[in-house]
């Protein structure tokens, strides 16, 4: 018998989009909506933004871990989303969202293994350690499609180089994690085998931090982004 197209869809409205989980004082958030590449839907940041505030309230937890389930962590805005309801919500959505990231008192690092684009690259900008397989993939591909990459250009322009921000937002071609480095978009490239070791020792070092030196430090590194935001 054959599927319906909507098939994958239900399956999913039964299930977490993001989940949540504690170890070691690193609380670990997963994306896992890979029927739809981990697109910034309604439901999933809504989860995303409750499992973020969690750690931030969790006086057990010093350091947040945002990865993806799957071969794609982030596609984006759900574009299926912001043609019913209107693109407003859903930008408004990805910079609180970002905002979030960089305000929050607690360190916030990503593990990147696969494909990233638009939003999820504003999440990749937000947080303070971004870790990426050289294989990975990212793309500003908005301008291919007429638009600019306005709401990310809020965090993602204060990571990276002003000449890297140019040939990647005007360009709007693929380039990888060893380049994503090169241009401070993420802070660590490593071959593919090595992605999971190396950021368990980055949260590992990260958790052996005072959370008053953590939180009072981020605010320091963060207070020209977050005023960039606001």
């Amino acid at each position: 018998m054959r599927r319906p197209a909507s098939y994958d869809e239900a399956m999913a409205d039964d299930q977490e989009l993001v989940h949540y989980e504690v170890a070691d004082r690193v609380a670990m958030i997963t994306l896992d909506s890979q029927h739809n590449r981990n697109a910034l839907s309604r439901r999933l940041v809504t989860e995303l933004f409750a499992h973020l505030e969690t750690a931030a309230a969790d006086d057990e937890v010093v350091v947040v871990l945002i990865q993806a389930a799957g071969r794609v962590f982030c596609s984006g805005a759900d574009l299926s989303e912001a043609s019913a309801a209107g693109m407003e919500e859903a930008t408004r959505r990805i910079v609180d969202l970002q905002r979030l990231i960089v305000a929050m008192d607690k360190p916030v690092v990503t593990r990147v293994a696969g494909a990233v684009r638009a939003g999820g690259i504003g999440i990749v900008a937000a947080s303070d350690i971004a870790i990426a397989a050289e294989d990975a993939t990212f793309a500003l591909t908005e301008v291919k499609l007429g638009l600019a990459a306005a709401i990310i250009s809020l965090t993602v322009h204060h990571r990276m180089t002003p000449r890297a921000a140019s040939l990647t937002t005007l360009g709007g071609e693929v380039f990888n994690g060893a380049d994503a480095a090169s241009y401070g978009l993420v802070t660590l490239a490593v071959p593919h085998a090595d992605l999971d070791a190396e950021v368990g020792r980055i949260c590992a070092s990260l958790a052996t931090g005072a959370p008053q030196g953590l939180r009072e430090s981020k605010r320091i590194l963060n207070a020209d982004l977050l005023a960039r935001i606001d």
